[in-house]
């Protein structure tokens, strides 16, 4: 069962989750003693060159590019990630939708639009280099690297994008948790929704200011977060990272200015970005049939309902990876 509905209620056994400690990284619930994930048979059987199911070509941008210019490419291509790379064309960084949201009023990397820039929306997106915000040092794999190693990369490191390296250094493709979960999951696991969604809802509210929904993405880790209603009642909508790289990679942002200071966007309501389009999935579903949910409607996260419509959690494509693969 699936929809696209908006005023979903809140089930009040759902848990609204604020200002708490940020969410362990789930993967290590299922590693043996060893530190050794307890891979499934289903990537045993399927286990072949990572090649077969990696996105490719990678869609790069230099390190020396600003970051307007990183934003406006992820805009273009609507991809989560880009490689970045030198001058010589080989693998330098990545820089990720969610590293995006954090500079721009999520976390950490913000000071450096408060203490460099001054708040200067112009100054933060036109000067700053990409190498500014990116991961200098990131995790990859090569075209000879198997499936099972590459998800073995992903899991313990929390990663939902693997850059895959042609043996010259120069990048070959990417593989995301889309990739593996289209290529490894059918539509009966066994493994029903509600064994593994989050119950304990993560939210923001449509009278929010996006700024408000960029830090709790930043500070959970997230690229997606459920929008309620003003009272809390109702699921309106979700607001994603890539949400926030349309807002910005389209200049919307910038046609909403009076001024250069870049809190003026950042007071935006969450309203005003986020999708209206609410995916569903019933809790007693079986994983695989969300994951071709998810495929039909591409989306990579669901809301998950009782048999009542109401609001139980949310179940996302790193969910399912790992119900598949560590199970």
């Amino acid at each position: 069962m699936s929809a696209k509905r908006a005023g979903l209620k809140v089930s009040n056994k759902a848990k609204i989750v604020s200002n708490v400690a940020v969410r362990r990284w789930e993967g290590t619930k299922y590693l043996r003693a060893d530190a050794e994930p307890n891979w499934s048979q289903r990537i045993k059987e399927k286990e072949g060159d990572i090649t077969l199911i990696a996105s490719k070509p990678a869609v790069t941008i230099t390190s020396t590019s600003t970051v307007l210019e990183a934003v406006e490419r992820m805009y273009e291509k609507r991809v989560r990630g880009l490689v970045v790379v030198d001058s010589s064309d080989k693998l330098k960084g990545t820089i990720m939708a969610t590293d995006v949201v954090n500079y721009l009023g999520g976390g950490s990397l913000y000071t450096i639009v408060e203490q460099r820039h001054g708040h200067d929306i112009f100054g933060a997106l036109r000067s700053e280099k990409v190498e500014s915000i990116m991961n200098p040092t990131p995790l990859y794999a090569t075209v000879s690297s198997k499936i099972s190693e590459t998800l073995k990369l992903m899991v313990l490191n929390g990663m939902g994008l693997v850059p895959i390296v042609a043996a010259d250094g120069t990048p070959y493709g990417v593989v995301t948790e889309h990739d593996i979960v289209r290529y490894l999951v059918n539509k009966d696991l066994g493994i029903k929704v509600k064994d593994v969604m989050t119950s304990n809802l993560v939210v923001t509210y449509e009278s929010d200011t996006i700024k408000r929904a960029a830090q709790l993405m930043s500070l959970y880790g997230f690229r997606r977060v459920p929008v309620l209603s003003a009272d809390g009642t109702y699921v309106v909508g979700i607001v994603s990272a890539m949400d926030f790289i349309a807002f910005f990679g389209s200049h919307e942002a910038l046609k909403k200015l009076s001024s250069y200071d870049i809190e003026e966007v950042l007071s935006t309501k969450v309203s005003d970005i986020m999708s209206r389009d609410v995916v569903t999935t019933d809790e007693d579903e079986d994983v695989g049939a969300a994951a071709s949910i998810m495929n039909s409607h591409n989306t990579n996260s669901l809301i998950v309902v009782d048999k009542n419509n109401e609001v139980k959690g949310i179940i996302t494509e790193r969910d399912i990876l790992l119900s598949v693969a560590l199970r």
